[in-house]
């Protein structure tokens, strides 16, 4: 029933699905980075991401859908978004990139639907941007390079802080005078600085500052504009003349000192808002007392405060997305729908209820874990109670239906809507093992062998868990410690031997084969784990990415170099050329439709389908960069990269090729 509604619900979503990319649901959070308002509609506004997507709302950040990804790319950090006071289709984006020196300028003309790359400031990375309150033609953009300004509306840029300067570089925040554009803040890695002549002359603002900090925001007061508030890595600090001398504010805990932005309340200029690492600040009374409002675990990246109602303050927060309060930042509740920016890892499939899916994902600490669909993926629920924050690698579903997940450390149990970590692992010999001890207990009682059992070694288990696969009541699991195998539903769990290495990424199975890789071994079971016996891997695979093995026995590995198959044990591989792909990240055999189901990474948007019995292949262009597939019901369901969870809508039609 819910598997037909689900096809209801994407038929009525898409009637012209045929030309539609797969559709995203979530599950929704993720790493927001910024908030921007349209100047002339208080109700829309726009988030930037940490992967290269720019969303908007029309609704005060209640919905939110996806806009565009700025250059196609999701490496790009989006920390700064002016919105033109003049004409509010005309948006201006500075970008970014994590460990690297890379980034850009970004203008649309249509309202952010269409984006191109500003030449004079192309490759740069965009740390801050600003607008001239006074004056919105004149834009300041903060560099790696320095301080850069423009005053016809982004169209061209002047370098305006000294070439090659040694200090006066790496400029993390900028601020603009309210009155007068020619007077500029900038704050660097290593303190602030101020020029009052647009660029001809800078002095080192650092009166009162602790020598060395990175200052990641600045403001300046609208009507008092002598008054200037700074944070940095060592804390905030405030002048109250125009930067001449700062004075460090009390009352923000000594470990909270990465405040990464201060807002300030256009409506009640003495309340101030300092997003941390460890949650949000509050002063009323200017910076004298300062209280928290959120709890520590939560990493504030950007405040916004309605011009229209200062009681409705939201947040783009690291792994929790947007917050959104209505009394005035003292209690936040999530505002995420239709955002989704989640780096998807596991994903499994109820075979008994197709539409209820899970999935796992990493880096989202709290709020992350495991996500729960009863619906095929179109609403999500966190189920994570009891995993305490673990990224979650691996999951899988033994054979009463009870849901593991594989961590960094250890494997959990879903056992009454709570997690629980099973403690330990056995140490079971291999059969070579239990054969010589058995010879040794029949001589010693004259030929008569007593029933026994090898004795287990028993110790906790805290091992990475990269993968799992089931074949009938047998769930085994890929550790750093090892492959672990279970027939009691992940309660107890013996480590297998006879294995050459400690450390395996990947495992497939399929009643009695088990087959199971590190990045450049392989090995291979034919009696459920007994004995083992070492497998070649393809001579042109640098290194393994994934795994399958068929219900024909045959066994597949993919990789940099594409996808192989071996009909033999391992003993000879094919290059499945049918299937023209590089960069494999996921291969899943679907036992209903007898089909190998294989995904790419590095910029590649088609999920492919081999037939076993005949090799046919079927094709289809997502739209999206996944990093896995899966079926539900009469519908693929993809995870991407670091969007979340995609859907095929049910009236897309793939491609087939033919060949074996």
């Amino acid at each position: 029933m819910k598997a037909a509604l689900l096809s209801l619900t994407l038929a009525l979503i898409c009637p012209q699905a045929h030309s539609v990319n797969w559709l995203p649901f979530g599950p929704y959070g993720g790493d927001a980075r910024r908030i921007a308002e349209d100047p002339h509609d208080r109700a829309h506004l726009y988030l930037g991401t940490a992967n290269g997507w720019i969303y908007e709302s029309h609704n005060g950040g209640v919905e939110w859908k996806r806009l565009a990804r700025i250059d196609n790319r999701d490496d790009l950090v989006l920390d700064s978004i002016v919105v033109d006071a003049v004409n509010p289709r005309r948006l201006i984006i500075g970008a970014w990139v994590l460990s690297s020196p890379d980034g850009g300028l970004y203008v649309s003309d249509d309202g952010g639907v269409t984006w191109k790359s500003q030449v004079d400031m192309a490759g740069q990375s965009i740390r801050a941007l600003a607008a001239a309150p006074s004056d919105p033609k004149i834009l300041v953009a903060g560099t790696l390079k320095g301080v850069y300004r423009s005053n016809d509306d982004g169209v061209h840029w002047q370098l305006i802080s000294p070439e090659g300067s040694v200090e006066l570089h790496e400029v993390e925040s900028i601020a603009i005078d309210p009155k007068d554009p020619a007077i500029i803040y900038a704050g660097t890695w290593h303190l602030p600085w101020k020029t009052t002549n647009a660029g001809e002359h800078w002095a080192n603002i650092k009166q009162g500052v602790i020598d060395d900090s990175d200052v990641f925001s600045i403001i300046v007061d609208p009507e008092q504009s002598n008054v200037v508030y700074a944070s940095a890595c060592s804390g905030i600090y405030k002048s109250e003349n125009a930067g001449e001398k700062f004075d460090k504010i009390q009352g923000i805990p000594s470990t909270a000192r990465r405040t990464r932005v201060l807002t300030q309340d256009p409506q009640q200029l003495n309340v101030v808002y300092a997003g941390t690492t460890e949650g949000l600040f509050r002063t009323s009374d200017s910076g004298k007392t300062w209280i928290r409002t959120t709890g520590p675990e939560l990493i504030v990246n950007d405040v916004h405060v309605d011009p229209r109602d200062s009681s409705h303050v939201m947040l783009a927060t690291d792994r929790a997305g947007v917050l959104n309060s209505n009394d005035g930042g003292f209690t936040f509740y999530p505002s995420n729908s239709g955002f989704s920016a989640r780096q998807i890892t596991a994903f499994v499939v109820n075979p008994r209820q197709p539409a209820n899916l899970f999935v796992g994902v990493v880096n989202d600490k709290a709020w992350g874990g495991v996500f729960q669909s009863e619906n095929g993926g179109l609403t999500w629920t966190q189920q994570s109670a009891g995993l305490d924050g673990q990224d979650v690698y691996s999951l899988e579903q033994a054979s009463d239906g009870t849901l593991l997940a594989g961590t960094g450390h250890g494997i959990y149990r879903l056992t009454g809507g709570v997690w629980t970590r099973v403690e330990h692992a056995s140490e079971t010999p291999s059969v070579p093992e239990v054969a010589a001890k058995r010879t040794v207990a029949r001589r010693r009682t004259s030929g008569r062998a007593p029933a026994m059992r090898a004795k287990a070694k028993v110790s906790d288990f805290d091992g990475m868990v990269f993968g799992f696969a089931r074949a009938g009541d047998a769930v085994y699991a890929a550790t750093s410690e090892g492959v672990l195998k279970s027939v009691t539903a992940g309660t107890s769990w013996d480590v297998l031997g006879s294995l050459d290495q400690t450390e395996w990424r990947f495992v497939g199975a399929q009643m009695s084969t088990v087959f199971v890789t590190a990045l450049h071994s392989a090995s291979l079971s034919k009696d459920g784990g007994q004995r083992w016996s070492a497998v070649v891997l393809p001579g042109a695979l640098t290194q393994v990415s994934a795994v399958a093995v068929d219900g024909e026995h045959g066994l597949w590995v993919g990789g940099r170099e594409g996808l192989f198959r071996s009909v033999d044990g391992g003993a000879t591989w094919i290059n499945f050329g049918n299937v023209n792909v590089r960069d494999v990240n996921s291969l899943f055999y679907d036992e209903a439709s007898q089909c190998v189901l294989v995904t790419a990474s590095n910029k590649n948007t088609i999920a492919f389908s081999v037939h076993v019995p005949d090799g046919a292949v079927r094709y289809w262009n997502t739209g999206w960069v996944l990093r896995m597939v899966r079926p539900v019901g009469d519908h693929l369901v993809g995870a991407t990269l670091f969007d979340g969870v995609v859907i095929q809508p049910r009236m897309v039609n793939s491609a087939e090729l033919s060949g074996h």
